[in-house]
Order: C-alpha cells, then sequence, then structure tokens
C-alpha cells in the first residue's frame, strides 16, 4: 500500500463537520441519564467517553492511512481482519441505525404533541404524532439527498439558534444546590449514550479526503471537533442538572422511568417561560435533523448493501425498509428511546467504533507490519485498555437488557 499525497485542508471547517455529526437527538438523552448519577460524578464518565471515542477515532486515521483513495469502515474492516470483520461491521453499522431510528421516532410523539398542543392547541396521542412525523419527514428522505441537505441546513440553523437561547436565558436559573445531588451507583448507566453521542468515526474516510490525505490535520479536526461537543455536552448538562430537580413531578428520576427526553423535564419545571419555549424548539429541530440524516445513510446503506443504486425507483421500498420496522418497535413500546439509545451504544457503537478499531490496529501494526503517514502513541498497553473498557461497557449492556 502507498500513502497518500500530503495537501492542506480546511480545519476549521472539518471540525464543524464533527460537531455537527455528533450532535443532535441523543443530547437530549443526556441530562437524564447522566443526571441520575449527579452532575459531578457523571462528569467523568463524559471525560472518559470523549478520550475513548477520541482514541479510536485517532486509530481510524492511522489505518485509514494504509489505504490509497477513499473507503469505508466496512471494507477497511474486511481488508484488515477479513470476511468476518467486514460482516461485523455491516451488522453493527445495520443495528446501529435501526436503534437510533427506533430511539428517535419514539421520542418524537412527546415532542411533536406537545408542539401541536402549545402552538396550535391540537391534542393528539403520542403514537399519532410519531406516525405523522415518520410518515412526513420518511417522505423528504424519500425525496433523496439534495432535499434532506436543503432542508437540514435550515433546520440547523434553527438548532443552533434555539441552543444559544436556552442557555442565555437559563444560566440564570441555575440552582447550585442540584448540582450536589450523587448517586455514583448509576454513573456507569450513562455510558453508552455518552459513546454513541461522540460518534464521528464513519466520517474519518470523508475526512481524510476533504483534508486529501494529510492525515495530521485530520488528527486536529477530530480532537477540535470532539471537544467542541464534549464543551456543547458540558454545558448543557449543568443547565438541565441546574434547573431540574432529581425527585418529584417531572424531575430526572420520574422522566427517565417515563423515557422522556430532558426538555420536557425542563419545560416542566420552568412552565411556560422562553426559556421552554427555546426547549421545545431545540428538541424539535434536534429530532428532525438526526431522523433525516439516520434515515437518508441507511436508505443508502441498505442500497449498497442489496447492490442497486439509490434512484428513485428502489427507493421507495429501501425507505419502507429502513423506516418501518423502527417505526414498529416505537409505537409497540413509546418509552423505548433510552433503551434503543443506550443498545445503540453499549454494543453497536461500541463494537463498531470501539473494538473493530482496535483490532484494525492491532492486526496491521503488529502482524502485518503496515506503515501509515500517522502513528497513534500509546502502543499496545493503549490497545488494551481501549478493548477491555469495550467488553466493559457491551457487559454493562447485557446486564442491563437481561437485567442480571
Amino acid at each position: 500500500m502507498t500513502h497518500q499525497k500530503l495537501l492542506p485542508g480546511s480545519v476549521l471547517g472539518g471540525m464543524l463537520l464533527i460537531a455537527g455529526s455528533c450532535i443532535g437527538a441523543g443530547m437530549l438523552a443526556l441530562p437524564i441519564l447522566t443526571g441520575l448519577a449527579g452532575f459531578f460524578p457523571s462528569l467523568s464518565m463524559l471525560l472518559i467517553a470523549w478520550a475513548f471515542m477520541a482514541f479510536t477515532g485517532l486509530l481510524l486515521v492511522e489505518v485509514n492511512g494504509w489505504f490509497t483513495g477513499q473507503v469505508n469502515l466496512v471494507s477497511m474492516s474486511k481488508e484488515a481482519l477479513g470476511q468476518k470483520g467486514r460482516w461485523a461491521a455491516w451488522f453493527s453499522y445495520l443495528f446501529l441505525f435501526y436503534s437510533l431510528l427506533v430511539a428517535y421516532i419514539a421520542a418524537s410523539g412527546s415532542i411533536f404533541s406537545a408542539i401541536l398542543d402549545s402552538l396550535f392547541h391540537i391534542f393528539i396521542p403520542a403514537w399519532a404524532a410519531s406516525l405523522f412525523f415518520t410518515a412526513l419527514f420518511g417522505w423528504i428522505v424519500y425525496l433523496g439527498t439534495r432535499p434532506v441537505d436543503l432542508f437540514n441546513r435550515i433546520l440547523m440553523v434553527g438548532l443552533i439558534v434555539t441552543y444559544l437561547g436556552m442557555i442565555a436565558l437559563g444560566i440564570s436559573r441555575i440552582d447550585p444546590q442540584l448540582l450536589l445531588h450523587s448517586a455514583p451507583k448509576y454513573t456507569l448507566l450513562s455510558l453508552p449514550v455518552l459513546v454513541v453521542s461522540f460518534g464521528f468515526q464513519n466520517m474519518i474516510p470523508s475526512l481524510t479526503a476533504y483534508m486529501k490525505g494529510d492525515l495530521r490535520r485530520v488528527r486536529l479536526t477530530i480532537l477540535g471537533g470532539s471537544l467542541i461537543t464534549l464543551l456543547i455536552y458540558l454545558v448543557w448538562s449543568l443547565l438541565v442538572l441546574g434547573v431540574v430537580p432529581f425527585e418529584g413531578p417531572n424531575g430526572i428520576q420520574e422522566s427517565y422511568e417515563r423515557g422522556e427526553e430532558a426538555t420536557i423535564a425542563l419545560r416542566a419545571t420552568l412552565g411556560s417561560t422562553w426559556i421552554s419555549y427555546f426547549a421545545q424548539g431545540f428538541a424539535f429541530f434536534a429530532i428532525i435533523t438526526s431522523f433525516l440524516a439516520q434515515g437518508l445513510t441507511l436508505t443508502h446503506f441498505l442500497a449498497d448493501g442489496f447492490k442497486l443504486p439509490p434512484i428513485r425507483k428502489h427507493l421507495r421500498w429501501l425507505c419502507l425498509l429502513a423506516l418501518l420496522p423502527p417505526l414498529f418497535f416505537a409505537l409497540y413500546n413509546p418509552q423505548i428511546f433510552f433503551k434503543a439509545l443506550s443498545f445503540a451504544g453499549g454494543i453497536c457503537a461500541m463494537i463498531l467504533f470501539g473494538i473493530l478499531p482496535v483490532s484494525m490496529a492491532w492486526v496491521g501494526r503488529y502482524r502485518r507490519k503496515h506503515r501509515s503517514n500517522y502513528h497513534v502513541s500509546g502502543g499496545k498497553p493503549a490497545l488494551i485498555i481501549a478493548l477491555l473498557f469495550s467488553l466493559l461497557v457491551i457487559g454493562c449492556e447485557l446486564a442491563r437488557i437481561f437485567s442480571f
């Protein structure tokens, strides 16, 4: 294999792409899950999740340097680990997309029902709102990449404005006493969702091509973009956990038991205020942008798997195959939001963004003696620690699923 030619790239643009790919509807779950343990105990989990995902992301940069031309995670897994690696990546991707869509559709019901009620005084049950949401925005996915891209740009502006509005108006409402709540036994519960909330690894091959093969610039992009994401998550958790009490009606504990995301608890605590309106808008934009991105990605992933060109004739059936199964699960269990996100992070993301990058780096470095323009420091001990961490999170998630 030959190294790619080094040419300049836009580090700032890459950082924003990384941050944009991470920030979405998964952010709505973070304060509730981290709030169970408390702000300060969960802060360590937030930092650990960031460090782990940044490390495995950098491993993929190193692996990407073994190839000429643009590749994807599935082809990288096949090259490094053989056909078994390819199938592990393929099925992990598939279950990750489906799990995320189940979570987003489940959360959309309560979000859209509340919006219709507050703006138009129209009450519809959450299941009907989820059905309407999936039909409307599934149709946009069916229209293809260009309409999704144009619509998503408008939504991203709304997402940024509503987030900044919430923070600006909410900082003064923070009660420091609420931040002192501590229940360390819940600390590991948030790890799977924290991990998937830093999920940018699938973008690394595209970023490498965008940077014209300059792997050191890709490294700066990953570190900078993930740090921006870390800061945004930190401020968001500080706001919600400093305003919403742990116990009582619409508190953190009750929100978790109901499967309700953070902005619902924030609005219920603050009442009808500008902050609550911004929170409602933020949830609206976050859920749609995430749904459109994952829906379109899964549709194209299925097209690639079935060797079908993503043209209008095929997109109709591909969209139905992508959206109907998660819609069924979300309607069957509307409280599945946290469980679906936890499965996505605890199982799928840990295999895809944890075990596979570590395995590829190990095989490439120490068995096949590949060399890349960029090498992640830490050697075998760092790879072993990352592998053990991945297995720990998977074990915790399996214990939750089977209630050990």
